[in-house]
């Protein structure tokens, strides 16, 4: 019989044998203990009223221009099941100057969504981390928790520092989680980030070209809903998606029809009166959402986003009312998170506000007032991100005002590409129509019906299922099952 001594050291033996077989299947085996401790430094053990999870979640800052004193603020979850072997998902949430934490991850599609009174946080069952890593970042500097030391960079704010910062921003997370570095990486977001994730896209197809093999990132595919694309067309599909949906006269369309043209920046006064009455129909309903209500509670004010300058639509942006924030299913959950995200206990867990930056917390930023450059069509980059072999999926919920489905048609029809499928219907497990689709040489866009302008706030399980198949590269259902 084995000595007691000789019997410890067995058990010793075996005990580091297991634990170094668990960190090689985690991809941690080949990482320094300097990184790992970066890691857990941002690790969130737990959030104020968050409910229990199997899975990891890390959150704080990475630094994108040292001397500036730039950094962007991220929230990262791990896959619920199989981490290793599952793709990264980067979303992004528009505006531009609107948090992904406070809409995409605490409204729509994260693992822990908002709700009023106590528990605070509920699980999300159709969290997409369930089909993938997934990464929520703030961005531009200036949104949500995300900072600058240099007062003026938010003077210098566009669409193109926004990518090259979010460019940066990703070689900079690989290095601080080199474990995803051998992972799909795909892209994903929604309205003003029809702008950003193309934008970005474009970056890293571009730099992937020329970089070491260190920092190549393995690009597969971006998917963006609801999306601002081309000036033009958004502007054009808003105004008859309203007509064809009751929401304005047949007076009010033909005026609009007759005095304006969205190809040009400046409108006549004429235009800008018929645009006028447009738009005050959506001072009682939801632009974002026709057929849901809006928030009642009378200690609630109307949500207007700081009216920005330059950005796009170079026309309509110029109506304040264009810069209502969205409200989601409940009008009233924005509230919420408002309250949440500025408390001091959920800040230090989540390793946020470290520079004590002087101003709350919101969902969009009031100190953004001018963009510097915003292209009228992202269609160019499109194509060529098409052309380069990515893959490329549009979706839109359609009962959404403000990018409407009808806009969308609009635009991909200018891209010109062959159909390789036509119009036919989706169907959901309980065999109901969850949309139509059409695939085009290069590209599939998706229809989602009853959802408004935040499509996985609307129809969650929807939206889980077009993520799931987006992933895989799959066509979604065309039969009942």
């Amino acid at each position: 019989m084995a000595s007691s001594a000789t019997y410890s050291l067995l058990l010793l033996i075996s005990f580091f044998t297991l634990a170094s077989m668990a960190v090689a299947r985690s991809g941690l085996s080949q990482i320094g203990q300097d990184i790992l401790a970066q890691q857990e430094a941002d690790r969130v053990i737990r959030l104020p009223g968050q409910p229990e999870v199997s899975f990891k979640q890390y959150a704080g800052y990475v630094t994108v221009n040292e001397s500036h004193g730039r950094a962007l603020f991220y929230w990262f979850f791990e896959a619920v099941n199989k981490t290793e072997k599952q793709p990264l998902l980067l979303w992004l949430n528009g505006g531009p100057g609107c948090s992904s934490i406070g809409y995409g991850e605490a409204e729509e599609l994260g693992p822990f969504l908002i709700q009023k009174g106590v528990p605070e946080l509920r699980f999300n069952n159709y969290s997409w981390n369930k089909a993938a890593n997934l990464l929520f970042v703030e961005s531009p500097v200036g949104v949500g928790f995300s900072y600058t030391n240099t007062s003026n960079d938010i003077n210098e704010l566009g669409d193109t520092i926004t990518a090259k910062d979010s460019y940066t921003f990703l070689v900079n997370w690989f290095e601080r989680f080199p474990q995803y570095k051998s992972h799909d990486f795909y892209i994903s977001g929604e309205s003003y980030a029809g702008h950003y994730v193309p934008e970005l896209a474009e970056v890293i197809f571009d730099t992937n070209k020329n970089v070491s093999k260190e920092e190549y990132i393995n690009f597969k595919g971006f998917m963006i809903g609801n999306s601002l694309l081309d000036d033009d067309t958004d502007q054009t599909g808003m105004i008859d998606y309203a007509w064809d949906h009751a929401v304005i006269s047949d007076r009010v369309y033909n005026d609009i029809k007759q005095n304006c043209n969205f190809s040009v920046e400046e409108l006549t006064k004429k235009c800008n009166d018929a645009l006028n009455e447009y738009f005050d129909v959506y001072n009682i309903i939801d632009m974002y959402s026709l057929y849901t209500p809006t928030c009642v509670d009378t200690n609630v004010t109307v949500r207007i986003q700081q009216k920005i300058k330059g950005v796009a639509p170079k026309s309509f942006s110029k109506f304040d009312r264009w810069h209502r924030r969205p409200a989601g299913y409940d009008p009233c959950v924005s509230d919420y998170s408002e309250v949440y995200f500025n408390r001091q206990d959920v800040q230090k867990a989540l390793h946020a506000n470290v520079t004590n930056i002087p101003y709350p917390w919101t969902h969009c930023s009031n100190n953004i007032t001018f963009w510097n450059d915003a292209p009228s069509s992202m269609l160019p980059i499109i194509r060529k991100l098409i052309d380069g072999g990515l893959r490329v999926w549009v979706y839109s919920g359609d009962t959404d005002g403000r990018i409407p489905v009808t806009a969308t048609r609009y635009t991909l029809r200018k891209l010109g590409l062959n159909i390789t499928k036509d119009w036919s219907p989706w169907y959901t497990n309980h065999e109901q129509v969850g949309g139509w689709t059409i695939i085009y040489d290069g590209l599939t866009f998706v229809t989602v019906r009853g959802a408004g302008h935040q499509v996985p706030t609307f129809v969650p399980r929807k939206a889980f299922q077009l993520i799931e198949h987006f992933l895989a590269n799959e066509t979604l259902p065309s039969q009942p099952f």
